[in-house]
Formats: structure tokens, sequence, C-alpha cells
């Protein structure tokens, strides 16, 4: 069972001996949005994080009839000028992890079109913007914490009341995505990403970091001022906020 921190954190955190228990809490709480005779609207984030989540919905969907027929989702970001189906795309990693294992409308998996043209690039940030408007809002948000504290491709910097808009990835934040593409080609250096003011409006935030090297942001979040050199720390003024952690990623803040 996860313990919780009760004492030093600064939003409700929850430590598991294993990913596998978190991504398991988090399966429940999305599963119970499912069942929800309106549906629901889920805030669904790419990455190496949340894949263990997405399997274990996958599972459900396909051991014990899970239905996302009710389902809205839209996923956090995608690169500008990478193509739908090139493999390193988010939309081809979501499909791959978990679209083409449950029964979502492929009409209401959404994902912002990093492969417009330049001069379209506004309009689309616009588009997506009104498209998660017109779904109601999230309901739900799963998002990972970068290591240098970047929430969705909002890098330190970002403004509070951001929204989605083509942004410039940071070194390290390519470095890290770099095992995601094929040997020589380069990780691109622009994204489309949903805004922090955008990820803020989502009724409730779930947020996982896991391993040795999230320990330090994690520190960090806890530590240090609310403000935009940690885009993380605006996670603080959201009134429905979980955060997850392996021991590994809370290092010494547990004890």
């Amino acid at each position: 069972m996860p313990t919780v921190l009760l004492t030093s954190a600064p939003v409700p955190t929850f430590v598991v001996d294993d990913p596998r228990d978190a991504a398991l809490a988090l399966a429940d709480q999305v599963a119970a949005l499912l069942a929800r005779p309106q549906g629901c609207v889920l805030g669904l984030a790419t990455g190496h994080t949340p894949i263990l989540t997405y399997r274990e919905l996958a599972r459900r969907a396909d051991e014990e009839g899970l239905s996302f027929a009710r389902a809205t989702t839209f996923n956090l970001d995608e690169y500008v000028g990478l193509a739908p189906t090139h493999p390193a795309s988010f939309r081809s990693t979501m499909q791959r992890v978990l679209f083409d294992h449950v029964d979502l409308d492929a009409a209401r998996a959404h994902l912002p079109h990093g492969d417009v043209p330049e001069e379209e690039l506004a309009a689309e940030c616009a588009r997506y913007e009104a498209a998660i408007a017109a779904a109601g809002g999230i309901d739900l948000q799963l998002l990972g914490v970068g290591r240098n504290g970047h929430l969705a491709f909002n890098e330190p910097g970002s403004p509070r009341a951001s929204r989605t808009r083509v942004v410039e990835l940071s070194a390290s934040t390519r470095a890290a995505n770099r095992p995601d593409f094929p040997p020589g080609e380069e990780v691109p250096r622009r994204a489309l990403t949903m805004g922090l003011g955008t990820i803020l409006e989502a009724r409730r935030l779930r947020v996982l970091a896991f391993g040795e090297s999230k320990a330090e942001v994690v520190r960090r979040l806890f530590d240090e001022p609310v403000g935009r050199d940690l885009p993380a720390s605006f996670l603080r003024e959201h009134g429905d906020v979980e955060l997850w952690l392996d021991a590994a990623a809370a290092g010494d803040l547990a004890g």
C-alpha cells in the first residue's frame, strides 16, 4: 500500500515500493471516470513514465471489458515537423501503448498536429485550445515531471497563464528524448504543447515521478517557492493534485 507523506509534502504525495503500484492506483481512478454515464475527458501524457498505467488500462480493456467508448482524450504535446506516422511521434506512441488496445473512438483521441505548415502553427494551437473547451475541459490530467521541472514541454521560464503554443525544447529535454529516435536522427527542436494555464484548469492532476534521476526535481518541488523557474511548482496551487513517487524518486523525503 502507498504511504502518504503527511509531514513535509506540499501536495498530497504517495510513495510506492514499485511503480506498478502507482499504475494500478491511477488506473483505478481512470476506470472510475470511464464508468460514468456522461463519460469523461482525459488528459494524457506521452513518455516513459505513464506507460505502466496505459498497459494496465489496456489489460483491463482486454481482460475485464473496460470501455473507453464514452471517453475523449487530449494529449499534452507533439513535435513540430514530425508526421503522425513517424515512430517517435507522440501519436504513434499513443497508438502503440493505448489507442490500439481500447475502444476509444479515433475521432475523439486528440493530439496537436505538429506537421502543419509553419504559417498554420498558431492557428493549430488555437484550434486545440478550442477543442478542449468544447469538450468541457479535462476531468483528469496525467503528468510526468521533467528533470528540469518542466510540465509537458513547458520549460523553465514558462508563464503560469500560458496556453497551447509552439515552444523551443531545451538541450536537456532533447537529450532525454533522444533514445526514442533512430540513430543519427535529430530530435526536433520545437514542439506544440499545452500551456501551464491549460494544464492547471484540469479538474484533477495526477503526477508521476519514478527513479533516482527525478529525486532532485522532487526535492525542488517540495522546497522551492512557486514560480516560473520551476514550472512543476505551480502544481502546488491546484486544488486536486496527487504526486505519486517510487522510493528512488522520493529520496530521503519519505523519511
